[in-house]
């Protein structure tokens, strides 16, 4: 639909549902004369809910009394069936003016009445002040469309370059710990298969896989004599080896972004255990955020099966199998099921 000069809408679809001839074809010469083109005239009530709601005309002229179905129960199926976002004047031709009917009309969803016989300028103004409304609504519907569509394509680019700012933090932790290729990335992966399996919600499954590969960013502040100490530490070594939760929860500091807070969390409870034995704080069963619980499932797995400086890998089945043993100690037993389901099978 749209304007020639700013309000007329030469091109405008306006339906005239009359079951008498004379007063559908006096409506159109009308109309016709006024300029519209785009005009269809429908003498049988029964097709006119589907001519509504299927074909959007820019505005109904619609009769009240006719056979089969009368007006009101035209309108009330039309509107019934039109989407909650769909604006389509409907204006009731009737010689009843009685307040009863109007009032009838109008909690069915009408707007507005018109007499008949029609008074060819009342019907003209009417229809022309409707058909403004209906430009009004289609372009406000337009903008909020193109609006949505430019929020879409810019949530996407955040999302992206959030995507990708984690990623290279993550390059530049196993960077700075020296560690085997694609660590941090298996431990995402699966970190996010266990979250699927648990029952956690696409988001929040999304969410662990984001944030997984970063559980050590801590570590970022401990001394490179310390981190890449292939031999036994010492009780004060291992003391400061440990405070890298601490610092990974300084480091990330007072946030009001969920997934930065969620973040926060991880990189100062991954260490905790199912009984009560970790560290830092010593939390205990479901004082251990799933999150957490979850990421450290995930990377004991890949450690054992990749091994580190000093202690060699195990395989897959040795792996799992330590897992096993952990059970309710060191992890969640509902995590643990949830891993064996997913990649013990």
């Amino acid at each position: 639909m749209r304007s020639s000069n700013g309000w007329d809408f030469p091109d405008a679809k306006i339906l005239v549902v009359d079951d008498e001839e004379p007063n559908i074809k006096l409506a159109r010469q009308v109309l016709m004369f006024a300029g519209y083109s785009e005009i269809r005239l429908l003498q049988d009530s029964r097709k006119a809910v589907d001519a509504i709601v299927n074909d959007e005309p820019d505005l109904v002229l619609l009769d009240v009394h006719m056979p089969y179905m009368d007006g009101y129960e035209v309108l009330e199926r039309a509107v019934k069936k039109m989407k909650p976002e769909t604006f389509i004047p409907i204006l009731m031709c009737t010689s009843d003016n009685s307040v009863q009917a109007r009032q009838k009309a109008l909690k069915l969803g009408a707007n507005d009445f018109i007499a008949k016989p029609y008074e060819q300028t009342e019907l003209l103004l009417r229809v022309r002040n409707f058909l403004r409304m209906r430009y009004m609504h289609l372009s406000l519907q337009h903008a909020n469309q193109t609006l949505e569509h430019r929020v879409s394509v810019r949530t996407k680019e955040l999302v992206e370059a959030r995507g990708e700012a984690f990623y290279c933090l993550t390059r530049a932790i196993e960077y700075r710990e020296n560690s085997i290729g694609g660590h941090s990335k298996r431990i995402g992966i699966l970190s996010e298969r266990i979250a699927r399996a648990v029952g956690l919600e696409d988001a929040e499954v999304e969410m662990i896989g984001l944030i997984a590969p970063l559980h050590d960013v801590g570590k970022i502040g401990i001394p490179d004599s310390l981190l890449l100490k292939s031999g036994d530490l010492t009780e004060a070594e291992l003391t400061e080896l440990r405070s890298h939760t601490a610092l990974g929860d300084m480091l990330i500091g007072d946030c009001t972004s969920p997934i930065l807070r969620e973040l926060k969390q991880l990189a100062r409870h991954h260490h905790e255990r199912w009984d009560g034995t970790g560290y830092p704080e010593g939390l205990k069963g479901d004082e251990i955020p799933m999150t957490c619980r979850i990421v450290a499932l995930a990377d004991m797995f890949d450690a054992l099966t990749i091994g580190r400086p000093g202690t060699p890998a195990m395989s897959r089945e040795e792996a799992i199998a330590e897992i096993r043993r952990l059970r309710g100690a060191h992890f969640d037993p509902d995590v643990v099921d949830a891993f064996l389901r997913t990649y013990a099978r």
